[in-house]
């Protein structure tokens, strides 16, 4: 809902700043000594009409808003001119695709720098779970009859088929399932019981660079790095950042592009 609300309010007030540049019409000024008494009833914390409640709430919704998408701090006073001069009829001082753009570029550098603070935040809470896997997969290669490609994607070959192999713009027939490395079942074709078509390149790396391997009719057991999984984010709840992964996959048929 409030990312509803921000994006009616960035498209209103770019849409009104662009709007205003065709008119210059003008309401008449508010005596000064009014805005005084508003500005001094505001900084004792009072609400003292319907109008003030209303007004307040709006720039509450908006500034909540704005915050989820990473903004930190905005220039409040030009902020409130850029309201006024939508409202008032004054003219504007960016057209509306110069507001649209200023908009973006906002957002999209306030969204970058959030992401990274995640990302930096949780490879420090997950740093056991990293060193986990990095543990279990360095010895996991040493077994017998596990094979590790230049990728870091390890897999053993469970039952060999004789059919052909997939390429990654196949769609394939599968059954399988997908465990953590304490053993914790995340999915299954199998408990669902009917097996799952997808494209091969619309899936996690690591999916796509283990089933090319696979003939038709193989069963093969995948040890995936979290870099080949689902990463520094995970997938869910059930599927923790920096997860290596465990899945064993039943390739059923090729059903080709």
């Amino acid at each position: 809902m409030k990312r509803i609300l921000l994006a009616v309010c960035l498209s209103g007030i770019a849409g009104a700043s662009y709007a205003q540049t065709k008119t210059t019409a003008k309401k008449p000024a508010v005596k000064k000594t009014t805005a005084v008494t508003k500005t001094s009833t505001l900084k004792m914390g009072g609400l003292k009409s319907a109008l003030d409640s209303t007004s307040y709430a709006f720039g509450t919704s908006i500034g909540a808003s704005l915050k989820t998408t990473g903004l930190s701090t905005l220039n409040y006073d030009v902020l409130l001119k850029g309201l006024k001069d939508s409202f008032t009829g004054d003219k504007v001082l960016l057209t509306q695709q110069q507001a649209q753009q200023c908009i973006s570029e906002a957002i999209t550098k306030a969204s970058s720098i959030k992401n990274k603070a995640e990302e930096a935040a949780n490879k420090i809470k997950y740093a056991p779970m990293m060193k986990e896997g990095q543990d279990f997969l360095e010895q996991n290669k040493k077994r017998a009859g596990v094979q590790t490609t230049a990728s870091g994607l390890q897999y053993e070959v469970l039952t060999a088929g004789t059919g052909v192999k997939p390429q990654a713009t196949d769609s394939v027939l599968v059954h399988y399932k997908g465990t953590l490395l304490n053993g914790k079942q995340f999915d299954s074709s199998y408990d669902r019981g009917e097996p799952i078509s997808f494209p091969l390149n619309r899936v996690i790396p690591g999916w796509t660079e283990g089933v090319q391997l696979m003939p038709a009719g193989s069963k093969y057991k995948f040890f995936i790095p979290y870099n080949l999984a689902y990463g520094e984010r995970g997938a869910g709840a059930d599927i923790p950042p920096y997860s290596t992964l465990i899945f064993e996959v039943e390739l059923l048929k090729v059903n080709g592009k």
